[in-house]
C-alpha cells in the first residue's frame, strides 16, 4: 500500500504564487509518502536522516546556528517534542511568544532545508517536568492523566486544537517543512489502551494536523501495546541494539517505513548520579550500519542543550524510588551543552556522507566563550524576611491546591513546649527542610526515602517551619498520576496530626521583589552578585562554592545547583548577557559566609557528592 501526504517547498510556493500573479498555472507541488518499506519523495525513495533538538532548550537566538550546525552533519530533518506546559501554564492562557515560539522555529528549520518531524504528546517524555503536562492538571483529584478519562481528553482535546492554529500552517501540505506527526509516546511503554490511543490519534486529526504523516513510535517491547494497526510505526532504542530491535520490528510489521524514531546516542545525567559518557565510535558505527540499510533514523539527541528554570523532570517507576534531572542536557550529543561540535560530530558527518556520497555544508564557526569577573561583594536576603502572606488551612495543601507549579512552600505550624518527639511526614515531595525557630533541625531527601526527624525538647513555644522543594516532577511511568508537590500526606508529631498550619507559597518567577541589603546571610538566603561584561559570550557558572538552589541571570531562569554533583556550572549563553554590568541572583538553602560565584570558559563535571544538605 502506498500513502501519498503533499508538499509545497518554500522556492516552489512562491514560485507558484507569482505565477498565479502573472496570470500562469501555479508550479505543481510535491508528494510526501511511504511505499512498501520506504519512504518516498515525488516518487522517489527518501531516506530520513534525522536529529533531536528542543526549542525550549536552545536560546532563541540561537536557534539558527543549531540548525546550520544540524545540515552541516548531514542531517536533512529535525525532530522536537511540543512541550504543552511551556505554552499554558495556567488553563486557558497560552503563550507562543519569544522562547516559545514554536512556529518561528519551524520556519527557520524550513529556511536551513531541514524537514520536521513534530511530536505534540501531548505526553512527551523527555526528562522535562511531569512529561510535558501542565501542573495544573493535577489539583482536580478525579481527573486520571494519559487515559480516557473525560476530564483529560476535554484538556487535551481544548490543547491539541490551540496548538494546530500554529502548526497547520507549517504542514507540508500547506508549503511549511513538517512531514510527519507523532500520535503519542512510546505508549507501550505505559498502556496497552488501543481506545485510548485513538482518541488521541483523532484529538490530533481534528486539531487540523491530519494531512501529515501520522506515526506512532514505541521501544521494542511497546511495540504491539503502543501502534495502531492502520498507523506506521517507528521504533526507539539504545546503542548495540539497531539489528535485533530492526528485526523485531520486521517480526511484527513486514510492512511500512524501516525507521529509528530515536536513536539513544548518549543519555541525561540525574542528580547524585554519575555523568554519562557514552561511546560516540560505537555510536556512529552502527549509526552508519543503519544508513546502509537503507533505514531512517533519527539521533536523540543531535543536540541536547539546558532544561532552563524549573522544567527539569525525574525518573520514578513506582513513585517512591525518584531520581531528579540535572538543568543541564548536555546528553553527550554531538553537539555539546552550549552547541559546540564534539568529537562525535565528525564521527557521524563523516558517515553520512559517505554512505550519500554527497558533501555537507561547512560547519558553522564557534561562539566565543569568556570567563567574566564576579565581583565577591555581595546583597543578600535572608528567606524569613521575605515572606508573602500565608494561607491558613488546618490541612496541609500541595502546591497543586495552592495553583503553583513550580519552586518551594513553606509550612508553618506552632507548637507547645514538650519532651523530644518524632515528627512524621509522609509522602515528602521532594525536598524538606524542617527548622525549629528558624534553625535547621534536620533534612528530608526523598531521594534516600525515610519520613522522620526527632525534634529536641523544648522548654519553651516554637514555630516548626518545613521548607520543601519541588525538585522535578516525574516525567516516566504510571507516578505521573500522582506525582504532587510539596506534603502530599499526613505531618504527625508524636503521632498526632498538627491542627494549624500557615503555609508561605513561594514560586520563585522572580527575584524582582526581593529585599536586599549589603549584610551577611546564612540559611535560606538570596544572594545579588554584580557581573561585568565587556563584549557578552558564553560563558559558564562556577556552583562549586553554593549548596543547593537556584539561579537568574537577569531575569531569566537559568536553572539548579546542588553540591551532589554530577555538574558544577550552569551555561549563560551570550544572548542573556549585556555589555557592562549584569546582575546575577541565587538562592541558596544552606547559605553560609563560604558562598560566592566564578566564571569559567568549561563545564565541570566531577564525581558524585554526599550531600551537603544530610551530612
Amino acid at each position: 500500500m502506498t500513502f501519498y501526504f503533499r508538499r509545497i517547498a518554500l522556492p516552489l510556493l512562491l514560485a507558484g504564487l507569482a505565477s498565479s500573479a502573472r496570470g500562469q498555472s501555479p508550479a505543481p507541488t510535491h508528494t510526501f509518502g511511504i511505499s512498501g518499506k520506504q519512504f518516498v519523495l515525488d516518487g522517489k525513495p527518501f531516506q530520513v536522516i534525522s536529529g533531536e533538538m528542543h526549542y525550549p532548550r536552545i536560546p532563541r537566538e540561537y536557534w539558527r546556528d543549531r540548525l546550520r550546525k544540524a545540515r552541516a552533519m548531514g542531517l536533512n530533518t529535525i525532530t522536537t517534542y511540543v512541550f504543552w506546559n511551556v505554552h499554558e501554564p495556567h488553563p486557558g492562557t497560552y503563550d507562543f511568544s519569544g522562547q516559545n515560539d514554536l512556529g518561528e522555529y519551524l520556519r527557520e528549520a524550513q529556511q536551513e532545508g531541514l524537514y520536521v518531524i513534530l511530536r505534540p504528546g501531548p505526553y512527551v517524555c523527555a526528562e522535562w517536568e511531569l512529561g510535558g503536562y501542565p501542573a495544573w492538571l493535577l489539583k482536580d483529584r478525579s481527573l486520571v492523566l494519559r487515559s480516557n478519562d473525560a476530564k483529560y481528553q476535554a484538556a487535551t482535546s481544548a490543547w491539541l486544537t490551540r496548538l494546530g492554529k500554529e502548526v497547520k500552517p507549517l504542514l507540508l501540505k500547506n508549503g511549511g517543512p513538517i512531514i510527519a506527526v507523532q500520535v503519542e509516546n512510546e505508549y507501550g511503554s505505559f498502556g496497552a489502551d488501543q481506545a485510548y490511543l485513538e482518541a488521541v490519534r483523532r484529538q490530533v486529526v481534528d486539531a487540523g494536523m491530519g494531512d501529515a504523516l501520522l506515526y506512532t513510535a514505541n521501544p521494542p517491547s511497546g511495540l504491539v501495546k503502543g501502534s495502531l494497526p492502520d498507523l506506521p510505526t517507528v521504533i526507539n532504542f539504545g546503542t548495540g541494539d539497531a539489528e535485533k530491535s530492526f528485526a523485531k520490528l520486521d517480526q511484527l510489521r513486514p510492512e511500512g517505513p524501516r525507521m529509528s524514531g530515536e536513536y539513544w546516542a548518549g543519555w541525561f545525567d540525574k542528580w547524585g548520579e554519575p555523568h554519562h559518557e557514552t561511546n560516540g565510535a560505537k555510536e556512529a558505527a552502527e549509526f552508519r550500519w543503519m544508513l546502509e540499510q537503507g533505514y531512517s533514523v533519527s539521533l536523540y539527541m543531535f543536540h541536547g542543550g539546558t532544561t532552563f528554570g524549573w522544567m527539569n523532570g525525574a525518573d520514578s517507576h513506582t513513585g517512591l524510588d525518584y531520581h531528579p534531572d540535572t538543568t543541564s542536557y548536555d546528553y553527550d550529543a554531538p553537539l555539546d551543552e552550549r552547541g559546540e561540535p564534539r568529537y562525535k560530530f565528525d564521527l557521524f558527518r563523516k558517515a553520512i556522507a559517505e554512505v550519500n556520497h554527497q558533501p555537507t555544508p561547512a560547519v558553522p564557526a564557534q561562539m566565543t566563550r569568556v570567563a567574566f569577573p564576579i565581583a565577591p561583594t555581595m546583597l543578600s536576603a535572608s528567606l524569613w524576611a521575605n515572606l508573602p502572606a500565608p494561607v491558613h488551612s488546618k490541612t496541609l495543601l500541595t502546591f497543586e491546591d495552592l495553583d503553583q507549579n513550580y519552586g518551594y512552600v513553606l509550612y508553618r505550624a506552632a507548637l507547645a513546649p514538650g519532651e523530644a518527639r518524632p515528627l512524621v511526614l509522609h509522602g515528602v515531595h521532594d525536598f524538606a527542610q524542617v527548622y525549629l525557630d528558624r534553625k535547621l533541625i534536620g533534612t528530608l531527601d526523598r531521594r534516600l526515602g525515610g519520613d522522620t526527624i526527632t525534634l529536641p525538647a523544648q522548654t519553651h513555644a516554637a514555630t516548626l517551619d518545613i521548607l520543601v522543594e519541588n525538585t522535578g516532577r516525574v516525567n516516566y511511568s504510571k507516578a505521573i498520576r500522582t506525582e504532587r508537590k510539596g506534603l502530599t500526606g499526613d505531618a504527625t508529631l508524636d503521632g498526632k496530626s498538627i491542627p494549624a498550619w500557615e503555609i508561605y507559597s513561594l514560586p520563585m518567577a522572580n527575584p524582582a521583589s526581593v529585599k536586599f541589603k549589603a549584610e551577611p546571610c546564612a540559611g535560606p538566603c538570596f544572594f545579588q552578585a554584580h557581573m561585568d561584561v565587556a563584549h557578552p559570550a558564553d560563558t559558564y557558572l562556577d556552583t562549586r562554592a553554593l549548596h543547593k538552589g537556584f539561579v537568574w541571570l537577569g531575569d531569566h531562569a537559568l536553572g539548579r545547583f546542588w553540591s551532589i554533583g554530577p555538574i558544577f556550572t550552569l551555561y549563560a549563553p551570550a544572548p542573556w548577557l549585556r555589555t557592562g554590568g549584569n546582575t546575577v541572583t541565587f538562592f541558596d538553602l544552606l547559605a553560609d559566609s563560604t558562598d560566592h560565584l566564578s566564571t569559567l570558559t568549561e563545564p565541570v563535571f566531577g564525581a558524585i557528592k554526599a550531600s551537603r544538605e544530610t551530612q
